[in-house]
C-alpha cells in the first residue's frame, strides 16, 4: 500500500465553529519554530517515529492550525521560550474543543523544567531540553502519539 493511501484512510473531518471544516490526520507532527535548521532536525526526528511532519514558521503554523488538527505539535521555543507564543491561543483553543489534550504538545526548551515549572501545563504536555538529539526527542514522540 502507498504511503499516501494510508495516510488518507486516518484523515477525519470536523467541523468546528461556524461551518470551519478541519481534518484530524494522527499520522502528521506539525513541527513549529522561527529556525529552519531546527526544523529540519525536528523533521527527521519525527520521520523516525514513522509520522509525517509539516514545517512550519510560528506565523504559517496558526494558519494550518485552522485546516489540520495535527497527531502532535512540537514546537521549538528559541533561546527564551517565547518564539511560539501567538500560538498558545489557537493550540489552547483546538484542546478545549476536543474536550482533551489534543493534540498532544511537545515544547523544546533551552531551560530544564516540567510544563509546570515554566507555567505552560495547560498547553504543553512535554518538555524537551535542547539540543535537540534523536535520543530525547525520539522517545517523547512515541510516548505522546502512542507509537
Amino acid at each position: 500500500m502507498s504511503d499516501e493511501g494510508e495516510s488518507t484512510k486516518h484523515l477525519n473531518r470536523v467541523t468546528r465553529g461556524s461551518n470551519i471544516e478541519t481534518i484530524r490526520d494522527p499520522s502528521r507532527v506539525l513541527v513549529v519554530g522561527k529556525s529552519p535548521i531546527n526544523r529540519v532536525v525536528v523533521s527527521k526526528i519525527v520521520e523516525r517515529s514513522g509520522l509525517k511532519p509539516i514545517s512550519e514558521s510560528p506565523e504559517m503554523a496558526v494558519k494550518t492550525l485552522r485546516s489540520l488538527i495535527p497527531g502532535a505539535v512540537v514546537l521549538d521555543g528559541g533561546p527564551d521560550n517565547k518564539d511560539c507564543d501567538t500560538l498558545m491561543s489557537s493550540i489552547d483553543t483546538l484542546r478545549r474543543a476536543a474536550g482533551k489534550a489534543l493534540p498532544p504538545v511537545i515544547l523544546l526548551s533551552t531551560k530544564n523544567g516540567t510544563p509546570e515549572s515554566l507555567g505552560l501545563a495547560h498547553v504543553v504536555d512535554a518538555v524537551v531540553a535542547k539540543p535537540i538529539t534523536p535520543e530525547r526527542l525520539q522517545p517523547v514522540i512515541d510516548r505522546l502519539t502512542g507509537r
